[in-house]
């Protein structure tokens, strides 16, 4: 009788082997930063980052066209004072084009300031989307991250109204992943499995907010992500290498709804006979 164990096949390199729907989504995301860089003129990039990212000033004029003339003043008042032209030549745009775009509060996901900003978000997403996409599947992965986006862009919406710079970046959406993964990922080893290296410990509920607060790891987490993302707001801290300062409302937003909503999606075990 052959007594060996029954390994489990490894088709990929176990540094490489992320979830499908994680590479998927990396891959697009850099796929359309390539795209803009290299492919598209300027003028047609231009038109893509106006129908698709999240411009706070529309949503604000389109329920309240008075507030024109607050929209102009904020542009003028806020950023570098050599772009003030510039910002203020865009905002008296916003406020005569009177656009309705809901799709923007998802689609401002797909599009990047930079490949700095880019590549930043796709370490992140490797590092949570990874292990949110292996316990819950590509569809409910998608929703948190899609749910996120939606709640990360309509935070930024209501703390910045008047506001007429794009909002671009995946960030809302990894912020979700992240919350989600956090119900889960630092939870303490099994007591007592003694099972083999290879195989997969069994499958643990995701942690209540008390038990959360009692785990150390996850509030250690929990403390650094919340003072980075409040630092970034007070003090305007920009990306490495980047010009424009970091969304942190959208982040929270984001944040927030990943940590609440993924109990209501995370996958109850299926018990086996």
């Amino acid at each position: 009788m052959d007594a060996s164990p029954e390994f489990p096949r490894q088709s990929r390199v176990p540094v490489f082997n992320m979830p499908a729907v994680v590479t998927l989504s990396i891959g697009l995301l850099l796929a359309i930063q390539a795209v803009r860089e290299f492919v598209l003129p300027d003028t047609w990039d231009i038109r893509l980052v106006l129908d698709l990212a999240l411009v706070p000033a529309r949503w604000t004029l389109w329920f309240d066209p008075g507030q024109a003339a607050e929209v102009v003043r904020a542009a003028g008042d806020s950023g570098d004072p050599g772009l003030q032209a510039a910002r203020e030549a865009f905002a008296r745009y916003i406020v005569g084009e009177h656009a309705f775009q809901p799709w923007t509060f998802a689609t401002y996901a797909l599009l990047h300031g930079s490949w700095m900003h880019v590549i930043f978000n796709s370490v992140w997403l490797a590092a949570f989307g990874s292990p949110v996409a292996r316990r819950c599947g590509p569809w409910r992965y998608g929703l948190i991250a899609l749910a996120g986006t939606a709640a990360g862009g309509l935070l930024h919406v209501l703390v910045d109204p008047l506001s007429a710079g794009p909002l671009v970046g995946a960030s809302a959406g990894i912020s979700a992943l992240m919350a989600a993964a956090a119900r889960f990922v630092f939870q303490p080893p099994v007591s007592g499995y003694g099972g083999q290296p290879w195989q997969l410990p069994p499958h643990r509920p995701v942690e209540t907010i008390p038990e959360l607060l009692r785990n150390r790891t996850a509030v250690s987490f929990l403390a650094i992500w919340l003072v980075t993302n409040l630092l970034f707001g007070l003090v305007s801290v920009p990306l490495v290498g980047e010009s424009a300062s970091i969304a942190w409302d959208a982040h929270l937003g984001g944040f927030i709804v990943g940590f609440l909503l993924f109990p209501f999606l995370d996958p109850r075990e299926t018990p086996r006979a």
